[in-house]
């Protein structure tokens, strides 16, 4: 998997006594990016995190699956299904700049094949199949006429999801992003909310901190999303965990 070039940034404010991050400020693609790890099948992580550095033994399920001779395997089409996942163009996967562009599944390049037969034209078939040649349950004969898709007006896709385009969140506003990645609208209220939460009674204790989010980091938050509740401290300070999401 290659580096796309693409990097987002992401505001943190950290304790140093504790030498924790209580918050991030982020903006929409901030959030967009970290609402798409939502999307990822568990064959896409898999492939993204390698075997050794996946927490259980969905790494070791995937590792397997790869290493089976053709001898015990039914089609080499649906054994790729699996170790190389694709997603549906309505997972928003352009929010997600770890996945190469051979992993997203566009629908100009999707086949659906429905039940179509002259001779029954007077008949409504409802069937389709994603192989061709398979025969029609109503006995009309052989499913092979290509269905073709149909996309959304620009017109309904605009009233979908707002004025900001692609993406899961819209960019009116600022959002707090907290260590677990839970997220949130900011606001001054909520953010004095937080440090009286966090009991922070020594202000000058508090340090603002620029990070960028490329590849490399796209990946820690992933695997740390999956291991632990602190995970941009674990990401972006503790370099003795940090090291272990490398």
């Amino acid at each position: 998997m290659e580096n796309t070039g693409k990097e987002l940034t992401l505001k943190l404010l950290i304790d140093k006594k504790s030498d924790k991050v209580l918050f991030g400020e982020a903006n929409k693609d901030v959030v967009d990016f970290i609402f798409s790890l939502l999307a990822l099948p568990l064959g896409a992580i898999a492939k993204l995190l390698k075997k050794d550095a996946m927490v259980g033994s969905i790494g070791q399920v995937y590792h397997s699956l790869g290493m089976l001779n053709e001898t015990y395997i039914l089609s080499k089409e649906k054994i790729s299904s699996l170790v190389n996942p694709t997603l549906a163009s309505t997972s928003n996967t352009k929010s997600n700049f770890l996945l190469s562009q051979s992993t997203h599944q566009d629908t100009k390049d999707r086949r659906l094949y429905v039940c179509y037969n002259p001779n029954y034209s007077s008949r409504s078939c409802r069937y389709v199949s994603e192989d061709p040649g398979v025969s029609c349950p109503n006995g009309h004969g052989l499913i092979n006429t290509v269905a073709m898709f149909v996309p959304k007006s620009d017109v309904s896709s605009a009233v979908a999801v707002g004025s900001d385009g692609n993406g899961y969140v819209k960019g009116v506003v600022t959002y707090t992003v907290m260590d677990d990645l839970t997220v949130v609208p900011m606001s001054t209220i909520s953010s004095i909310t937080l440090l009286n939460k966090f009991q922070i009674k020594d202000l000058g204790s508090l340090e603002e901190k620029m990070v960028n989010i490329g590849f490399e980091e796209g990946l820690k938050l992933l695997k740390a999303s999956l291991e632990t509740k602190a995970v941009l401290t674990n990401v972006f300070l503790k370099k003795n965990r940090a090291s272990n999401y490398a």
